[in-house]
């Protein structure tokens, strides 16, 4: 239509001079009006000039329409070109095109903005390595991940060979488990990669998905099937054994009491009486140790709340005061930010920490200058990081995977429990628990939230 229109006006303009020619050579074979003449060879020049003018105007405003839409300059406007009648309808499409060009621009950048908005914000780590090794890190969990810069994949080695050996070898489409050692300690993570071309630049995707509360959920899972098994088991048997230890027991006391005391079968009932009061003492042991651990089998139901930080450790200080002064051992607590504050359950939260912290008071030898810290902090990243560090011997590196272990214990006295339990606790927030060594001796374990 706008077309049509704008061929009209041309042809319309192109008739009128050829017209005004016609009439020009008319005028000057047939008649001596030179006057007229002049004035209709000034029409013919007006008209040229015109038509110049509308054709120019015309492809000047047609190649800044066409820059617009190749440079994608939705900014621009035709009204000048749409209020000359000649061109309303054109510069009216003109118009609704550029607007067009507009809406989609803007669907595109919202688009993109919502899709770096969830890239920023989803929990899986997601790095970029281009063919020349440069590393960008694509999100805030990648920068949580590595703890800092890593420009270039030469720098993966940093955080343990085999790491960087997994990332280095993992081809598009696979996924691999693997150890990253960082300052906090070593990581489990899932890889995951594909290739893509930016810009003809061919760029690898890596996503690495921390799978250690997984992990630790689905091994704690298992122990508690073995122990529900166990404990079962060891209960059927202890308890008839206990019980007819103790009725035995009872009849030979009664046999004893009734023989006299020179009877020669005395010291022999006397030695099976205290047997069997051994045998009924050490099932009873048993069944009150088992019957004591199958908490561990036990569903843990955690009612979320907002908790003070300052205020669960005022609770652990007059909890473990006495105990403390007793041993002469020093607890320095420190919350930063004062107003730091925790969604967990308060009385789980508390148990875990009694837990840590007696296992440092133990840790510690009788007539040392023992030193407990115990401290809340958020890192850069927004993650609640509470740790119990004490200046006992330490544990070595082949201890700390056994210590989670349940009844797996170093004490003479100990269950093999707390940490396990300290764990469960974790994994139920889906935190992790994470043993390090402290510069000068001692250890420090830290929950991560």
């Amino acid at each position: 239509m706008a077309s049509s229109r704008f061929e009209t006006h041309i042809a319309l303009r192109v008739g009128a001079l050829a017209t005004t020619m016609a009439l020009l050579a008319w005028a000057a074979a047939n008649t001596h009006w030179y006057v007229a003449m002049a004035l209709i060879a000034a029409t013919i020049v007006f008209q040229i000039v015109e038509i110049v003018k509308f054709a120019t105007h015309s492809g000047q405003e047609i190649a800044r329409f066409l820059d617009a839409v190749a440079f994608d300059d939705t900014s621009a406007s035709f009204s000048a070109f749409s209020s000359d009648a000649s061109f309303a309808e054109l510069g009216a499409a003109m118009g609704r095109v550029l607007e067009q060009l507009r809406k989609g621009r803007l669907e595109r950048e919202e688009q993109t903005s919502y899709f770096q908005s969830l890239i920023a914000h989803v929990p899986v780590a997601l790095i970029s390595v281009d063919e020349n090794g440069a590393v960008e890190m694509l999100n805030l969990a990648a920068r949580r991940l590595f703890e800092g810069p890593c420009p270039k994949s030469a720098q993966f080695v940093g955080y343990g060979e085999p790491f960087a050996a997994g990332l280095e070898t993992l081809k598009p489409g696979e996924t691999a488990i693997l150890r990253m050692a960082r300052s906090s300690g070593t990581l489990q993570l899932k890889a995951a990669a594909t290739d893509v071309r930016v810009g003809g630049l061919r760029r690898r995707l890596i996503s690495l998905q921390n799978i250690e509360t997984e992990l630790s959920a689905q091994e704690l899972a298992a122990w508690q099937a073995v122990i529900r098994v166990m404990t079962h088991e060891v209960m059927n048997s202890l308890t008839p054994i206990s019980s007819l230890a103790s009725t035995a027991r009872s009849l030979t006391d009664d046999v004893l009491a009734k023989l006299p005391h020179t009877d020669a079968n005395r010291a022999t009932l006397t030695d099976i009486s205290e047997a069997l009061e051994t045998l009924a003492r050490r099932s009873e042991g048993l069944l009150h140790f088992v019957q004591n651990h199958r908490r561990l089998t036990k569903p843990l139901l955690a009612r979320i709340e907002i908790v003070p930080m300052w205020r669960v450790f005022a609770r652990l200080q007059r909890l473990l005061a006495d105990e403390l002064t007793i041993r002469g051992i020093a607890l320095d607590t420190a919350v930063m930010p004062e107003t730091l504050e925790i969604s967990a359950d308060p009385e789980l939260l508390d148990q875990a920490l009694i837990n840590l912290l007696r296992n440092a008071v133990e840790a510690l030898r009788d007539g040392q200058q023992g030193r407990i810290a115990l401290k809340a902090v958020q890192d850069s990243g927004g993650r609640v990081i509470i740790s119990v560090t004490d200046n006992g011997p330490g544990i070595s590196t082949e201890m700390r995977e056994k210590v989670f272990i349940p009844f797996y214990t170093t004490k003479r006295q100990g269950s093999g429990v707390g940490l396990t339990l300290v764990r469960q606790i974790a994994t139920l927030h889906g935190a992790t628990v994470r043993i390090s060594d402290t510069a000068g001796g001692g250890t420090t374990i830290s929950l991560y939230f």
